[in-house]
C-alpha cells in the first residue's frame, strides 16, 4: 500500500485513507438508489439499473484509484440523469436506447479528447481566481444539496424557504449537524463518518430509518446492457443530445476536480492538477462503459470532498470506496437503508470546509472578483456547476477585453468563451 500509493509522501496512513474512502461513499450512496429511480423512468428495468450504477461507479473509481492515485470517486452524475430520462426520453421522446447511444459516444469522444490532452489544457487556461472561486461555489453548492436532502430548505413560492425543523427528516438532520459539529469541534478522527453512523441509528426510533428489506442478491444486467441504437447517430438531433452532454459533462468534471483539489491543497501555485489527465480519462472511461452497462454519463463526484475532509489524499481512498460500490451489490439492503438526512449533515458541513479559498481570492481588483463572485453564486442558485463556470468565464473575458487587459486573455480562453456563447445560443 506505502510502495503503491506513496503514502508518507502524501502524509497520509492506511487508517486515514481507508476512513476518507468509506465516509466517500457514504455521503454517495444515494446514487445507488436515486440513480434507478431517474432512469427508470423511462421504462428501464429498476434492478437493471441498480447494478450498472454500482458497477459503474466501481469501474471509474478503480481507474482514478490506480491510474491517477486521487482521492476522488466517480459515478452516474446527476443532472446528466436526469437529462437524459425528463429531456431526451420523455419530452423530447426518443428512446432509452437513444440516448444510450448518446452517452456512448460522448465517452468516446471523451477518451480521444483526454488522449490529445485537449481536457487538461481547458482545465489549465481558467483562471487562477476563477478556479478558487469554483472550490468556494462548490462548497455553497454541496450545502445547498445537503438542506435539500434533509428537508430543512424546501420549495415555495419563493423558490425556497424554510421546512419545518421540529419533525421528520429536518429534525434528524439537525440532530445529527449538531453531533457532527461536536465531534468536530473535540477534532476527533473520523467526525464525518461517525456522526453519518449515529445520525442513522437515531432515525430508527424516529421512524425514518427503515430496516433492511428486499433481495441481496445482484438484479440482472440482461434487460439494458449493450441495448444501444445507432440508426440515429448521422441526425441533427443526436447532435444537439450529443453536445449538451458533453459540454455539461466537461464543466462539471473540471469545477469537481479544481474545487476537490484545492481543498486537499493538491493544486501547485500555477493552479494545476497532478495526474489530471489520468483523471480526466478515469470519467471518460466510467462514461463509456457506463453506457455499455446501461446507465447515463460517469463523471467525478462533488461528494468526493467529504472524504478528502477526512485525510483522504491518495488512490487508497478511491479504491476503498470503488470496493464498497462492489460489496453494494451484495449487500444493497443495508446500504440503502441509510436516509439521506443522515447525510445531509456531512454534506452542509463539507460545504463549509470547500469555502476557505474565498480568502485567498483577489478581490481588489473588479476584473478578477466580479468573475469570481459570479462563479460562486451561481452554481447553487442555478443548481450547476457547469453554468457557474460558464458564468465565470465568459464576465472574466468580457471585463478583460473592455478595460485593457486583453493581453491577460490567450486564444484558448477566447475559444472556451465562444463555446459557452454558442451553448447559450443553442
Amino acid at each position: 500500500m506505502e510502495k503503491f500509493f506513496k503514502l508518507q509522501e502524501h502524509k497520509t496512513n492506511v487508517k486515514t485513507e481507508v476512513l476518507a474512502g468509506l465516509t466517500t461513499f457514504l455521503t454517495m450512496a444515494y446514487i445507488l438508489i436515486v440513480n434507478p429511480l431517474i432512469m427508470s423512468e423511462t421504462g428501464m428495468d429498476f434492478g437493471a439499473l441498480f447494478t450498472a450504477t454500482a458497477l459503474s461507479a466501481a469501474i471509474a473509481t478503480l481507474v482514478m484509484a490506480f491510474a491517477a492515485n486521487l482521492p476522488f470517486a466517480l459515478a452516474p452524475g446527476m443532472g446528466l440523469n436526469a437529462f437524459f430520462a425528463y429531456t431526451v426520453v420523455l419530452t423530447m421522446g426518443y428512446t432509452w436506447q437513444f440516448a444510450l447511444t448518446a452517452v456512448f459516444l460522448e465517452g468516446i469522444i471523451f477518451i480521444i479528447l483526454t488522449i490529445f490532452n485537449v481536457r487538461e489544457a481547458i482545465i489549465n487556461c481558467i483562471p487562477l481566481n476563477i478556479k478558487k472561486a469554483i472550490s468556494v461555489g462548490i462548497g455553497l453548492f454541496i450545502a445547498f444539496i445537503g438542506f435539500q436532502n434533509a428537508g430543512i430548505i424546501v420549495d415555495s413560492a419563493t423558490l425556497v424557504s424554510l421546512g419545518d425543523l421540529t419533525s421528520g427528516t429536518a429534525l434528524l438532520a439537525v440532530i445529527g449537524l449538531v453531533i457532527t459539529g461536536v465531534l468536530l469541534a473535540f477534532k476527533v478522527k473520523g467526525a464525518l463518518l461517525i456522526g453519518i453512523v449515529a445520525t442513522t441509528l437515531i432515525g430508527a426510533p424516529m421512524g425514518i430509518t427503515q430496516a433492511p428489506n428486499g433481495s441481496w442478491a445482484p438484479p440482472s444486467l440482461a434487460p439494458i446492457l449493450f441495448k444501444f441504437e445507432f440508426a440515429n447517430v448521422f441526425t441533427f438531433d443526436m447532435l444537439i443530445v450529443l453536445f449538451t452532454f458533453l459540454f455539461v459533462d466537461m464543466f462539471d468534471t473540471v469545477g469537481t476536480l479544481i474545487g476537490v483539489s484545492t481543498k486537499a491543497g493538491m493544486i501547485d501555485s500555477k493552479g494545476n492538477i497532478p495526474k489530471v489527465k489520468q483523471a480526466l480519462m478515469a470519467d471518460a472511461i466510467g462514461t463509456t462503459v457506463g453506457a455499455c452497462l446501461g446507465t447515463s454519463t460517469v463523471t467525478t463526484y462533488v461528494e468526493s470532498s467529504a472524504g478528502v475532509a477526512e485525510g483522504g489524499r491518495t488512490g487508497l481512498t478511491a479504491l476503498t470506496t470503488a470496493v464498497l460500490f462492489l460489496l453494494a451489490l451484495f449487500v444493497s439492503p443495508l446500504f440503502l437503508a441509510i436516509p439521506g438526512a443522515a447525510t445531509a449533515p456531512a454534506l452542509i458541513l463539507v460545504g463549509l470546509f470547500m469555502i476557505s479559498p474565498v480568502k485567498e481570492i483577489n478581490f481588489d481588483d473588479y476584473t478578477e472578483a466580479i468573475p469570481a463572485f459570479l462563479t460562486l453564486i451561481i452554481m447553487p442558485v442555478a443548481y450547476s456547476i457547469a453554468d457557474g463556470i460558464m458564468v465565470g468565464m465568459l464576465s472574466w473575458v468580457l471585463l478583460k477585453l473592455c478595460t485593457g487587459k486583453a493581453k491577460e486573455v490567450n486564444v484558448l480562453t477566447i475559444v472556451i468563451a465562444i463555446l459557452f456563447v454558442l451553448k447559450l445560443l443553442a
